[in-house]
């Protein structure tokens, strides 16, 4: 395997408090952290808005309100970032990593899975997480227009083809019968 490729890169896309980062971290522990790398699209683009804002950074890569008081201005940035270069913070999320495994825990638009296809296509599995409008609200979620009716959240409903679709509701059996397949597809693509 090519040192600077993935063996896996798995691209996961879901709405806000679907649970990406908790489907994530579930995989990454079954496979361990020397195997499985998880990369956030959003760190790069919180670190350089932060550095043009003056911002604090650990405030905007929390959950807290520092963060959503700055979501919807951060959103139009990074488009704006995007408009010019297209793969400018996938690239920057793929620099320095050794892991066999890649795991994009926010992939949100259609140009970053292009990206990544386009670059790693061998390698490269999306992966959808859903639940429903209920089960995120009793993780917190409130309907805010202009993020949730956004391209970050959005445009991934539609033109892409799903390698995998986990429901992250209904308890730990039912997701765990859903990942089963999913990491025993990734250990057999480690074993080439």
């Amino acid at each position: 395997r090519d040192k600077m490729a993935p063996a896996v890169m798995l691209l996961l896309s879901g709405k806000r408090k679907s649970g990406k980062d908790f489907i994530g971290g579930s995989i990454q522990g079954r496979l361990g952290v020397e195997n499985c790398a998880i990369l956030r699209l959003s760190a790069p683009i919180k670190e350089q808005y932060a550095k043009h804002h003056g911002l604090d950074l650990e405030q905007l890569l929390g959950a807290g309100a520092y963060k959503e008081r700055y979501r919807e201005a951060m959103i139009r940035w990074g488009e704006e970032q995007r408009s010019r270069d297209p793969g400018c913070f996938c690239r920057l999320i793929v620099k320095d990593v050794t892991q066999p495994v890649w795991l994009v825990s926010d992939a949100r638009r259609k140009s970053d899975v292009e990206w990544f296809q386009t670059h790693f296509a061998e390698a490269v599995q999306t992966v959808r997480v859903s639940s429903s409008e209920d089960t995120r609200r009793q993780r917190g979620w409130i309907f805010t227009p202009g993020v949730d009716d956004a391209e970050s959240e959005c445009g991934l409903d539609e033109g892409v083809r799903w390698d995998w679709t986990l429901t992250n509701e209904g308890g730990p059996d039912r997701l765990e019968s859903q990942l089963r397949p999913l990491i025993e597809f990734i250990r057999s693509q480690l074993a080439q």
